[in-house]
């Protein structure tokens, strides 16, 4: 069975004639009934019922082209995508933790491209899901942190998985809050002062224990609190309920807008601050292609800006 062989029985379908699919197909029509009666000989049936007024697919055949055709459509994209010289589309997927700069960084990114076709995805998402997004190679680079908490569970997570965390940046805890909340005018917010409002999280589903939380200080005890799937609904309840989360305060205004703060967390002795170490992921067995070196450069071009204010 060929693809000539299934372009031409497609070609019989949609014409209604051997004649008509034959010029369509440029061929000669002794060259298309040949390569129809081969295909039929391998497949055990007839394909089409020939009659004086045109030719019809049988029942068997009418079972066969919807799988014939699918064939076709996806070699179709699979030329269009790696065997044409000169327009193979660029494919990249970047799999990260619910952090805005991830994200500024993928809009300079495609912003700055000079190819004429691309296929991108963007996955946020949790922090089990990164891992694995990349051990698989869905996504070519993932982004979340550690810490002295958690660092010991995800580095074995990553080293079972056969990927690899490369440093990017440490940061402190900070209070991320909206600008109308009743602490966001505080130089520095205390656990204490935190406890009458809501904590926001990121859910993780069956994932959901300390170790895969997005935020740092997971392990307090919170009187409140509320989880969520997306950054756009925190940002929401942050207005709605006066809640708040625990973050790198690295924060883009551009995406995010300009009505939120990030506070400094102002550490005690029962609750101390924690470093986190956020990060890139890569395979272990894999280096990051053109798309994903210049992804992390424009990872690297965000965070030291954000380092020197």
């Amino acid at each position: 069975m060929t693809l000539q062989q299934l372009r031409a029985a497609a070609a019989i379908a949609d014409a209604g004639s051997f004649s008509r699919a034959a010029e369509r197909l440029f061929l000669s029509q002794p060259s298309l009934t040949g390569a129809i009666h081969e295909l039929e000989a391998e497949l055990g049936f007839a394909l089409f019922n020939r009659t004086s007024r045109g030719v019809t697919l049988t029942a068997d055949g009418l079972a066969f082209m919807p799988y014939a055709r699918s064939v076709l459509t996806q070699y179709e994209e699979l030329i269009d995508t790696f065997g044409r010289a000169g327009k193979r589309r660029q494919r990249f997927a970047v799999s990260t933790q619910h952090y805005s700069f991830a994200v500024k960084a993928f809009v300079e990114l495609t912003r700055g491209l000079d190819v004429a076709m691309y296929d991108f995805a963007l996955r946020e998402t949790r922090t089990r899901q990164v891992i694995d997004d990349v051990a698989a190679g869905r996504s070519e680079i993932g982004i979340l942190y550690l810490s002295e908490f958690n660092r010991r569970a995800l580095s074995k997570l990553m080293t079972d998985s056969g990927v690899l965390f490369h440093r990017l940046i440490d940061c402190s805890a900070y209070v991320y809050l909206w600008k109308g909340h009743p602490l966001a005018g505080r130089k520095a917010i205390t656990f204490e002062e935190l406890a009458p409002y809501p904590n926001l999280s990121f859910e993780q589903g069956d994932d959901s224990n300390f170790y895969l939380a997005e935020e740092i200080l997971s392990t307090n005890q919170y009187a409140r609190t509320i989880r969520c799937s997306d950054r756009a609904t925190m940002l929401n309840l942050m207005v709605g309920v006066n809640g708040y989360t625990l973050c790198s305060g690295i924060i883009c205004e551009e995406l995010n807008g300009s009505d939120y703060a990030a506070v400094p967390y102002a550490a005690d002795e029962e609750n101390p601050n924690s470093r986190m170490e956020i990060g890139w992921l890569t395979r272990k067995d894999s280096l990051p292609g053109e798309m994903g070196k210049r992804y992390v450069e424009e990872l690297k071009r965000y965070l030291c800006v954000e380092e020197k204010q």
